[in-house]
């Protein structure tokens, strides 16, 4: 998993944030530690073809929110479903009483914002970046759960 997020992260946010905010995103969650404690607390999921991981979703809690912090389909692997199988994957191991689920994606990031919508994710709310750059400004979204 580490792997599919140094190759896949930098050119997917470089253009959205610059490559240096991309590549922090990389250092920060990322890396083995960060992975592998969410691996072993049960919050990933993977798609795979053939044995290699093409896509990821992970999900984790912000206070009593429960959040969709990654959500990533290799560019070469998109438009097949992947992408809303990782999210319902999600969904079915939260506990019965979730009633709703927040995703998060930078403002820049319209590609993301137009997938959650199709997903049934509405704005909640937007934080804007400490940076000042609007781009880096975070959305956030919520889909009420059945």
């Amino acid at each position: 998993m580490c792997g599919f997020g140094v190759e896949h992260v930098p050119p997917h946010y470089a253009p959205l944030i610059g490559a240096e905010a991309a590549a922090e995103q990389v250092r920060r969650w990322w890396n083995a530690a960060e992975i592998g404690r969410a691996v072993a607390e049960g919050l990933v999921v993977v798609a795979e073809v053939g044995g290699v991981v093409v896509g990821v979703g992970q999900r984790g809690r912000r206070g009593d929110e429960h959040v969709v912090y990654k959500l990533y389909v290799d560019p070469g692997f998109r438009s097949r479903g992947i992408g809303p199988r990782l999210i319902d994957a999600l969904i079915g191991h939260l506990p019965s009483d979730a009633d709703r689920l927040y995703i998060e994606h930078f403002v820049g990031n319209g590609r993301a914002g137009a997938f959650y919508e199709r997903e049934g994710f509405t704005v909640d709310r937007i934080e804007p970046s400490a940076s000042g750059d609007p781009a880096r400004g975070v959305v956030w979204r919520v889909r009420r759960l059945a």
